[in-house]
């Protein structure tokens, strides 16, 4: 999956009636959604965290992301509306979400020494993936 092309075409997305942000230094946040086959949420997460969260820490090192955070819901939903987690990140800025990642193939390398098993697990992660979608989101001004 490329994420560069995925975020580009969240920044192209963005809705143009959602109040957009006024300057460069504005935070701009998206949220991902995951929805995993039945009973292989709990390995998707588990998959997450030891191989993309450790790539989402870096880039917050590297200043690209502010924040990261991560729900899940607590009661069910029907099928189709269902969902088994959201990761919201805020990046620094709409110019920062679309540039190319600043995490490099040295830092990859020394998150993850055994590219092979990195890569099986990647994989892993993907086959068990129903369906992904991104948003990206935009304050609403609720006073007059």
């Amino acid at each position: 999956m490329n994420v560069r092309l995925l975020l580009t075409a969240a920044v192209i997305a963005w809705p143009l009636s959602a109040q957009q942000p006024s300057g460069a230094d504005e935070s701009y946040t998206v949220e991902y959604y995951y929805k995993a086959k039945w009973g292989f949420a709990e390995e998707f997460i588990r998959l997450f965290r030891k191989n993309h969260y450790p790539i989402l820490q870096k880039e917050m090192e590297k200043g690209r992301i502010v924040s990261v955070t991560g729900v899940t819901p607590r009661f069910h939903m029907t099928e189709a509306e269902r969902w088994d987690y959201r990761v919201t990140i805020v990046f620094r800025s709409a110019a920062a979400a679309a540039a190319p990642s600043a995490v490099t193939d040295a830092d990859r390398r020394q998150l993850y020494p055994d590219q092979e098993t990195f890569a099986r697990e990647e994989q892993r992660r993907f086959e068990i993936l129903l369906a992904h979608w991104d948003l990206p989101i935009a304050r609403v001004v609720l006073t007059p």
